[in-house]
């Protein structure tokens, strides 16, 4: 399986967006995959199910933090590769899907019992977010 399968089939056995996105790529960067699932596990739903920003696009900031971000004073270089990386990342996660906004790529609540449960109903969960997870692992594999 290649990163992008990998990814989606972690989300499918019950990981959230950003965990699956993460922790695919997080041994290659240096980062034990148990770390990088416990790290990531606040990011689903759009940041803790607030629908905010889709978790498969947080779980990509992150790899590309882990792999690029500023780890020493002074290193402004870093984070200036960093935030060039992520803004890639996000025009072209944006072309593809119109948002980075959980709420709006789902087009519900997220952050509702009942606007969850119209995902679930409308099988968000069993078919866009896999898309999502999938295209944002293939951005970020592109990226790095």
């Amino acid at each position: 399986m290649d990163k992008k399968e990998l990814a989606v089939d972690c989300f499918k056995r019950g990981y959230s967006c950003s965990q699956a996105v993460f922790s695919t790529f997080s041994q290659e960067l240096g980062m034990e995959p148990e770390m990088a699932l416990k790290t990531a596990g606040a990011f689903g739903g759009g940041m803790a199910r607030m629908g905010e920003t889709c978790g498969a696009v947080t779980g990509a900031f992150m790899a590309l933090g882990l792999k690029h971000g500023k780890a020493h004073e002074g290193d402004d270089a870093a984070r200036e590769k960093t935030y060039g990386l992520v803004h890639e990342f996000v025009t072209r996660f944006q072309a593809s899907h119109g948002s980075i906004r959980c709420n709006t790529l789902l087009d519900c609540d997220m952050s509702t019992p009942e606007g969850r449960k119209q995902a679930r109903d409308q099988k968000k969960f069993d078919e866009l977010c896999p898309r999502l997870v999938h295209d944002a692992s293939e951005i970020l594999e592109e990226i790095l």
